[in-house]
């Protein structure tokens, strides 16, 4: 019984050492959206996010109603009218780095990806491919992106009184400094 246990103790740390987990709760999401009648910006710092370099395998989890504008009357407009926050208050990426080959975690540089899973917004649950890079430093990794969402795609209206005040399109921004575990 002894050796037994003595295997599955040195195959754990095995398994432990070989792991290559970067994880963060402090990420960094924008998203922008340009109209004649006034620009809407937001920033998200509490984006959850993991990397396992050893698979590529990659998740974000963002609480919607964490989203913070420059005026409160568009954050209270963007949490209740349009994003429904009460019936959806998390939108989700989970996917994988499609090239993660290409990637030198044990070298410090910046290496371009390409993302592919589910992007989770709005009860809306779309597959999506998304380009972007993952610099390594100092036992750090930056993923950043930069992408375009369609809001009929996730099924975000807006009334036909507000439709020149918002974009069709939002430009999405992600920045997460993720820190090896």
């Amino acid at each position: 019984m002894k050796y037994f246990f003595c295997i599955i103790v040195v195959l754990g740390l095995l398994q432990h050492s070989e792991a290559q987990v970067y994880s963060t709760s402090s990420g960094t999401i924008k998203f922008f959206s340009k109209t004649t009648a006034e620009n809407i910006d937001a920033t998200n710092n509490q984006v959850k996010a993991a990397l396992d370099a050893k698979t590529g395998n990659i998740e974000f989890a963002v609480s919607v109603n964490s989203f913070l504008f420059k005026k409160a009357l568009m954050q209270k407009h963007f949490q209740e009218n349009y994003m429904e926050t009460i019936k959806f208050p998390k939108s989700t990426f989970i996917g994988s780095i499609t090239d993660n080959t290409a990637v030198n975690y044990g070298k410090d540089g910046t290496y371009p990806v390409s993302v592919k899973g589910k992007l989770t917004m709005h009860g809306v649950n779309r597959e999506v491919t998304i380009p972007g890079k993952v610099s390594i430093s100092s036992k750090k990794a930056l993923l950043s992106a930069d992408f375009n969402v369609l809001l009929e795609e996730y099924k975000i209206k807006v009334p036909a009184n507000n439709a020149s005040q918002i974009a069709k399109s939002i430009k999405v921004s992600v920045d997460c400094s993720l820190q090896k575990k």
